[in-house]
């Protein structure tokens, strides 16, 4: 069983109210008693609750959320230890993703509410990022262990003396025609190769993250930056880091040949969203987040798998 610690934040978070779970709150603290706080909305998984008593309950969920939308919210971190430590989620979590088989199960480990208004932590406090982090680096692990995939996309490149696909007036016109270099044509065709919109996604979410990393305390380690990102980065040396904001947004998910595709996509969207698709708030003190939850019992669920496959290994 795993508990957390709770404490309430007002608006502007100048001001910490600490509240253990099952602790009476007054009318003055909250005069208007909040709804249940439901993970992905069922109401069997309740990650914070008042009631009626006006005492505090939590449950298997660590994130922040509005009580009270844009008034009064509150954030759920994991249990400290006897020594004071907390919970160490995402040496778990890394564990756990060591095995390929593992990361298959990771459907509702968390819930991000994109809609709702965001609020403002400490970049320390801010505990998905680092798991979005943790089981992306994993995943990206593994699609590197079996090799990036090829594919079709289109180049522009001006060519001399030959003409490949779409010939570009316009520009033959200005860049050539114009200036007297009558062999060459500008043209745009496609080619064969890693440099594709996939793997180009892939690698800008990992310069975001080489950025952000050796501000977090709990990633900045050996096992998150020399020794995962020498192993991945070479693979990515021919890959451009060139995207634009329209090609994040629509990448397409569907049918991947390497299953690991389609998740290592998702969760390089939903890193960049976070840091605004912009690399200097990775390095931010303060964080504007939406509100989320990470279901700490589904992530212990996950930890056990991951053990009972280095115990029982089962042969393919």
């Amino acid at each position: 069983m795993i508990l957390m610690n709770n404490f309430l934040l007002n608006k502007t978070f100048t001001e910490h109210h600490n509240f253990p779970n099952g602790e009476f709150i007054d009318e003055e603290t909250l005069p208007v008693l909040p709804s249940p706080i439901y993970f992905c909305g069922k109401k069997e998984a309740v990650c914070v609750e008042i009631k009626n008593n006006r005492t505090l309950h939590t449950n298997y969920y660590i994130g922040v959320d509005w009580l009270i939308k844009k008034e009064k919210a509150v954030y759920v971190e994991p249990k400290l230890n006897k020594e004071g430590h907390q919970t160490n989620y995402l040496e778990m979590l890394f564990d756990a993703l060591r095995h390929p088989q593992v990361s298959e199960h990771t459907n509702e480990l968390f819930e991000i509410k994109f809609d709702e208004p965001l609020i403002e932590i400490e970049q320390q406090q801010d505990l998905l990022t680092p798991l979005l982090v943790v089981q992306f680096l994993s995943i990206v692990k593994q699609i590197v262990r079996k090799g990036l995939k090829k594919s079709y996309y289109k180049v522009e490149s001006n060519l001399y003396g030959e003409i490949k696909g779409k010939v570009l007036v316009g520009q033959t016109l200005k860049q050539n025609t114009l200036k007297n270099k009558l062999l060459n044509t500008y043209c745009r065709y496609e080619v064969f190769g890693l440099d594709g919109l996939e793997n180009r996604l892939l690698k800008k979410t990992l310069l975001f993250i080489q950025v952000y990393l050796p501000k977090f305390n709990n990633l900045h380690s050996e096992k998150y930056t020399s020794k995962i990102f020498g192993y991945i980065m070479p693979s990515f040396e021919s890959v451009s880091e060139e995207i634009n904001l329209n090609d994040i947004k629509y990448t397409n998910v569907g049918n991947q040949i390497i299953p690991q595709y389609k998740e290592a996509i998702i969760l390089a969207k939903l890193i960049l969203n976070r840091f605004g698709y912009n690399i200097t708030n990775t390095t931010q003190k303060i964080v504007k987040t939406p509100p989320f939850w990470i279901d700490m019992s589904k992530l212990f669920e996950l930890y056990v798998l991951g053990l009972l496959k280095v115990l029982i290994p089962v042969e393919n």
